[in-house]
């Protein structure tokens, strides 16, 4: 049977005997990490390992690496970033894009480093003014060609060291007035700008494997449901910006929705998304996601497997890519 089109969460450093036999039930399509379960390469080595083995296959190991305020792997064993944005600060376009594919081939190597081989970056979302502020020192740019041009240089930068990359957060959180970790955010625009702004940013990236979908309403495309619950913003993901990859949820939890967890799984995957993403290791709250997602099938079962279909990474000369990326930044990459 094909796995379930869900992602979970884990509690600490080690499966608890619960969680061993939860997930081998429940077989999700992957996992992913956060803080709390990261100590050492070793250990985190040794968990990634016990998560597939788990459900007995190669299952995707997700992570946010994005490098800056948003890291998962942090010093003394792993290298510290600053923001992307004070980082490419004053760059050219161009020595941007080289840097930050040199940044993310090095996060790239940590990760398989550790076993992990997703990472849920570039973040596409174009700085607006009135946006909300926890978005801006990690955004890319303020104009969709800026945006597009350095997203797929990290992109490059993760799919050459055999992480496959998540581009998020589809059709655009640039203009949401509010953090959706917190409440829900409305993005005030009509068509015509978020076409020609928050989705040219994404239309470039329509090749991706992998998406994460937005908690944010569109009032001019659905003023009744946001993107991760929305049949009419899904089709115009898919019919206007093309993206057909394997579309995530963000997190299933977030403050920006509401409803029971597997109410709000059945609800994403009954909108179009293709596999619901729930990161606390809630047991109940996974429970309840698993009850509501059924095994991949069909279109999603397909572009599950195309997303992994390519995970070897290419030979890296790890202090050559340290003193190119230093020479471009002035050694303003690191913090």
């Amino acid at each position: 049977m094909a796995p379930r089109a869900a992602i979970f969460g884990c509690a600490g450093l080690r499966l608890s005997a619960a969680e061993r036999a939860f997930f081998t039930d429940a077989d999700p399509w992957g996992f992913i990490l956060f803080a709390r379960n990261i100590d050492s390469p070793d250990q985190a080595r040794a968990l990634t390992d016990e998560l597939r083995a788990c459900v007995g296959r190669a299952a995707p190991v997700l992570v946010d690496q994005e490098g800056g305020r948003v890291a998962r792997l942090r010093p003394p064993h792993w290298r510290a970033w600053r923001d992307v944005r004070a980082m490419i600060s004053g760059l050219a376009v161009a020595a941007a894009a080289e840097a930050l594919r040199l940044r993310y081939r090095l996060i790239a190597a940590e990760l398989r480093g550790v076993g992990v081989d997703v990472n849920c970056a570039p973040l596409l979302d174009v700085a607006q003014p009135g946006g909300a502020a926890f978005l801006r020192d990690r955004a890319l740019g303020e104009d969709a060609a800026t945006v597009a041009r350095l997203g797929r240089a990290v992109r490059d930068g993760l799919e050459a060291g055999g992480v496959a990359p998540v581009i998020k957060h589809i059709p655009g959180h640039g203009r949401g007035d509010a953090d959706s970790h917190l409440r829900l955010p409305v993005a005030r625009a009509d068509r015509a700008a978020l076409d020609a702004v928050d989705f040219a940013a994404f239309r470039p990236h329509a090749d991706a494997a992998m998406a994460m979908s937005a908690h944010v309403l569109y009032p001019a495309l659905d003023p009744d449901a946001c993107a991760t619950f929305s049949p009419i913003v899904v089709e115009a993901i898919r019919r206007d910006i093309g993206f057909n990859g394997l579309l995530i949820t963000d997190d299933i939890e977030m403050g920006a929705l509401a409803g029971a967890m597997d109410a709000r799984a059945a609800r994403a995957l009954a909108a179009g998304c293709d596999v619901v993403l729930h990161c606390s290791a809630d047991m109940a709250g996974m429970q309840a996601v698993a009850a509501a997602a059924p095994p991949l099938c069909g279109r999603s079962l397909a572009r599950a497997e195309a997303a992994m279909a390519r995970r070897d990474p290419e030979p890296l000369d790890v202090a050559q890519a340290e003193r190119a990326l230093t020479a471009l930044t002035g050694g303003l990459a690191d913090a």
